[in-house]
């Protein structure tokens, strides 16, 4: 019993003295490697910090720029225990790591498929010129003001004061009209006139009126005036004109003064702007003979 004992403590021994002579042998490889995990580690905190400040010169969202930070601090990280590892001889463990690294991203890959294209969706968003926040744009059947774009969607603001979150794959999809990419915007309005009116004087009048009423952009966007058709009561036309403005709201504002200052115009002018009449005829004939026919019968 005591020779076992005695054998086992000598192989434990052994053991130990073998384990000491391999970290002996590994101490220089360690020392390397634990300094290329610390310089990986203090190298991805000034690589954040720069990322940082240069996404944030082209970026406006804050978010944009810490989700970019974090994926370049995980890359450099990644790399400095790459280089570790192979420093240790641990290649089979590298050969490993990768594997499942691959084998675990393809999974949250599919998993989170739609939430990831949001988020490269976000980032592409972030970096378009022509998309920025306090932009008025119509988009996705929504029009209004955009108050955020973070990685999930895109915000708007319509002009009922209501928030519409879209989200950013449907942005990308999906054609955008932009407003605020132009200081100008035309109106387009139409209206009609009486038969008896003098069409000739009836474009005049309107063109001089709009061109009072708006200061004119320049001389190549002049008032355009088109008489259109022969309707059942008037005789109607279309006028556009440029205005100053990057929102819909300036275009609903100038619609509203434009309307204003035509009908004084007719009216002092004494042009008639006609609308629908309906007629009703009571002296149904056929009803008052049977009503005499009964009255003799």
């Amino acid at each position: 019993m005591k020779d076992e004992i005695n054998k086992s403590f000598d192989l434990l021994l052994d053991k130990l003295v073998g384990w000491m002579n391999s970290i002996v042998e590994s101490l220089p490889n360690l020392i390397l490697a634990t300094i290329v995990l610390l310089a990986a580690y203090f190298l991805s905190k000034y690589v954040s910090k720069l990322t940082m400040r240069l996404v944030g010169s082209r970026v406006k969202q804050k978010s944009v720029s810490n989700i970019i930070a974090r994926l370049v601090t995980v890359v450099v990280i990644m790399v400095g225990l790459f280089l570790a590892l192979g420093i240790l001889n641990l290649s089979q463990t590298l050969t490993s790591l990768i594997t499942g690294a691959g084998v675990l991203g393809l999974v949250i890959g599919l998993a989170l498929q739609g939430t990831l294209s949001n988020i490269i969706s976000g980032i592409v968003i972030s970096f378009r010129d022509k998309i920025q926040i306090g932009n008025w744009v119509e988009t996705n059947g929504f029009t209004g003001e955009i108050m955020d774009i973070n990685l999930k969607n895109l915000t708007l603001k319509e002009s009922d004061n209501n928030m519409v979150m879209i989200p950013n794959k449907n942005i990308l999809d999906n054609p955008m009209k932009n407003y605020s990419l132009t200081p100008h915007i035309r109106v387009d309005l139409s209206c009609g006139v009486g038969y008896e009116s003098d069409l000739e004087f009836v474009e005049k009048l309107t063109k001089n009126t709009l061109e009072k009423t708006f200061e004119k952009i320049d001389d190549s966007k002049p008032v355009e005036f088109f008489f259109t058709e022969f309707g059942d009561s008037s005789i109607n036309f279309r006028c556009r004109f440029w205005v100053e403005g990057t929102k819909n709201v300036h275009k609903l504002n100038a619609t509203n003064k434009a309307m204003i200052a035509i009908k004084k115009a007719f009216d002092a002018e004494d042009i008639n702007i006609p609308f629908p009449i309906r007629t009703l005829q009571f002296d149904n004939k056929l009803a008052m003979e049977n009503n005499e026919n009964e009255k003799q019968a």
